[in-house]
This record gives C-alpha cells, sequence and structure tokens, in this order.
C-alpha cells in the first residue's frame, strides 16, 4: 500500500517516522471532458489507487526535503519560497499546495520532510498530479495546524496547478480526489462546486486501460483548447460555454462568429454539458444501457471535435464497443494518450479485459496495462502510528 511504502521510505531516508500520513486517491472521469473550465458539469469517481504522503517538521535549521520512490529528491526553503522550482521539478506538487496554505494564511510556516509513494500511473490521465497535491495539502494542513475544508483544499491545490506546475487545469481532479464518496460518483458543477453524490451500481465495475502514450498537460495542447473555448465564449456573448447552447454554437457558426474549429470545439463542450447531466440521471435510475450510449458519445465528441483523441485510445474504444458485457467506453482525461475507460458488468470484466487487451495488442503489439476500479472514497489523513 502507499500509506506503508510511503512511512518505509521516509524512515530510510530521513532516520526515523513521520509525524503524519495523508493519502488521496487518482481518478477516472466517467463523462464530462474539457467542460470543467467552461464552468460545466462533470461525474468522475475516485479510484482504488493513490499517492501517500509521509511528513514531519525538519530539524531546526534544515530545509524542506522530498524524496519520492521514482523522481528523485528535491529540496526547497518552504516558508521564504515565492514561486516554483525550476525544470518542472514533480515537487512542485508538494511545494505549491503547502505555500497555497501558507499565503492563504491557513497554516503556519515551518520547513519539512517529505516522502511520497504511489500506484496512481504517472501519465496515464488519471491524475496523478491532483493526488500528489491533495495528499500533500492535507498532510501539511494536519502538520502545522491548518483549518482548510475539503472544498478549500480542492480550490487551493488548483491555485498551486497553476502557480506551480503551469497547467492551466479546472476543479474537478483535486474535488473529487478531496471530496468523494466510497460506491458514488460525484457530479460537480463547476461553477457552483455543488456536489451530489450519484451511486454507482455494485453490479457494474471501471477499466481504465492506459494507453501507453504518456503526456503533460503543460506541453500546450490542454491550454490551446481552453484558450479556445474561452474565445468562442467571448464570440457568442456569454461568460462561459456553460451559458450557450449547441444551437447558438451552430448559428455563430453560420453568421461567421465562429470559424469551422472554433465552432466544432464548442459544440463539444455544449453537447458534453447536456450529455453529463443526462447521464448522472441515468446513473441515478440504473440505466447503464443509457448510461454507456453517452459515454460512447462523449468519446466520439472528444475525438471528431475537440480532437484530444489520439489512434490508441480510439482503437481500445471501439474494442469495448465489440466486447462481452461492456456498457460503454471512452477516453478520459486530457487527452493526447493516457487512458480510456470501459463501464463492465462485474461478473462479465475478466472476459472484457481480456478481449480489448487482445484487440489492442494484435494493433499495436504491446499489451496495454489495465486495472479494475470501483469507485473510492475521498482522501484520509491521520498522525503516523508508530510501529
Amino acid at each position: 500500500m502507499p500509506r506503508t511504502r510511503a512511512s518505509a521510505l521516509f524512515r530510510q531516508t530521513f532516520g526515523g517516522p513521520p509525524e503524519v500520513v495523508a493519502a488521496a486517491p487518482g481518478r477516472v472521469n466517467l463523462i464530462g471532458e474539457h467542460v470543467d473550465y467552461a464552468e460545466g458539469f462533470v461525474l468522475p469517481i475516485a479510484i482504488e489507487r493513490s499517492t501517500a504522503v509521509a511528513i514531519r517538521r525538519a530539524p531546526a535549521g534544515a530545509p524542506s526535503r522530498a524524496v519520492s520512490e521514482v523522481t528523485g529528491e528535491e529540496s526547497f526553503d518552504l516558508p521564504t519560497a515565492r514561486g516554483p522550482l525550476p525544470s518542472r521539478s514533480w515537487a512542485n506538487y508538494v511545494l505549491g499546495p503547502m505555500r497555497e496554505l501558507i499565503d492563504g494564511g491557513q497554516a503556519r510556516a515551518c520547513n519539512v520532510d517529505v516522502a511520497v509513494a504511489s500506484d496512481v500511473p504517472l501519465g496515464g490521465g488519471v491524475s496523478s498530479s491532483a493526488a500528489l497535491e491533495v495528499a500533500a495539502a492535507l498532510a501539511y494542513r494536519e502538520l502545522a495546524g491548518g483549518t482548510s475544508d475539503r472544498l478549500a483544499i480542492a480550490r487551493l491545490c488548483q491555485r498551486a496547478e497553476h502557480r506551480y506546475a503551469g497547467t492551466p487545469c479546472g476543479i474537478m481532479d483535486m474535488t473529487v480526489s478531496a471530496c468523494a464518496t466510497l460506491g458514488h460518483a460525484l457530479l460537480i458543477d463547476c461553477r457552483s462546486l455543488a456536489l451530489r453524490h450519484v451511486r454507482l451500481p455494485a453490479s457494474a465495475i471501471v477499466l481504465v486501460f492506459d494507453s501507453g502514450v504518456r503526456h503533460r498537460l503543460s506541453d500546450g495542447g490542454y491550454a490551446s483548447r481552453r484558450d479556445a473555448v474561452e474565445r468562442a465564449a467571448d464570440a457568442l456573448g456569454v461568460g462561459t460555454l456553460r451559458d450557450a447552447s449547441p444551437d447558438a454554437v451552430a448559428r455563430a457558426r453560420d453568421d461567421g462568429r465562429l470559424d469551422a474549429d472554433a465552432a466544432a470545439k464548442a459544440r463539444h463542450v455544449t453537447t458534453e454539458i447536456a450529455r453529463t447531466i443526462a447521464a448522472a440521471d441515468a446513473l441515478d435510475a440504473g440505466d447503464l444501457a443509457a448510461f454507456g450510449r453517452l459515454m460512447y458519445e462523449s468519446h466520439a465528441s472528444l475525438r471528431d471535435d475537440f480532437r484530444v483523441s489520439i489512434g490508441e485510445l480510439d482503437a481500445l474504444v471501439e474494442a469495448a464497443a465489440d466486447a462481452p458485457g461492456v456498457y460503454g467506453a471512452r477516453m478520459t482525461g486530457g487527452g493526447f494518450g493516457g487512458s480510456a475507460i470501459a463501464l463492465v458488468d462485474r461478473e462479465r470484466a475478466d472476459a472484457a479485459q481480456a478481449f480489448i487487451g487482445d484487440a489492442f495488442r494484435r494493433r499495436f503489439g504491446r499489451q496495454p496495462a489495465t486495472f479494475a476500479t470501483a469507485a473510492a472514497g475521498g482522501a484520509t489523513v491521520a498522525p503516523y502510528v508508530h510501529g
């Protein structure tokens, strides 16, 4: 377990036990992609994989040190830091949330020793960055006397990703990591941050297939599409595309206010918001077939209108459509790589996983990394128990 490994790494590196250990899950988004920054609706689940942060106060006069199982060690002076570490350091995902707590007057400034362990795949479209940020924020809040609630933690982690990682992400990933409920998807209104916990039937499970193509949301593709969405809203005279409709987008395309590319991106956002609300209602009603149809529609929109899918993701979704027991499938995450998901009848999950994996292997010559997950609970934090 990441908690156990983070504690062991802490002892190995720093010669004693941590004071606090926090763990936060990654996520997959069932539906509602590239709409969070347009103040739309999203429907993610927390996955049964997490990132753990073990922490204690650093010795007097010593800087902060952060060590990870896979990405090495960094040091920084947390009380005086005023910006990100250079060269896209992984430690910015630790430094940033802690500085946001300090700068917001929500925790006292002190240097810390930190150890990180995770089983959330890096770059796989399952939000490894948000898991680390939320775990780091909760661990530091517990250690340094902060009082932020879970939604406040999500907001400050979003700011940290903007300021310290350079990614203009929405609020979804951090919110579900911090606030999910076991056995439920989380419908998030990204304007008001109203939350609706929607039960995922126990008869269904989610399969996650890693395309093997790594992505970095800070490389520019994500930012360029967010910019296009915001420019489309300006052209339509609305604050965000949450307040537009597919018909309004079509009219703006026909009268020349939107070119074909901008209209396609805006069409995705406006139709995806409507699909997500319909999907939550279908899930509430236990209509997994209807939910699955909406997943396929979402993927087609992301592929054709928003153009963030890739051949490997398309192949996984196409195979899922022919696999036994699959209700629906789509890419998940920001795109340009990462993972696809399939919502599957639990009793036929093994057969579906084998079918989809074999189809992918025949096309690309390699087996995709795969795992199954139910809907997990949100982040946890507690003082370290010695022993």
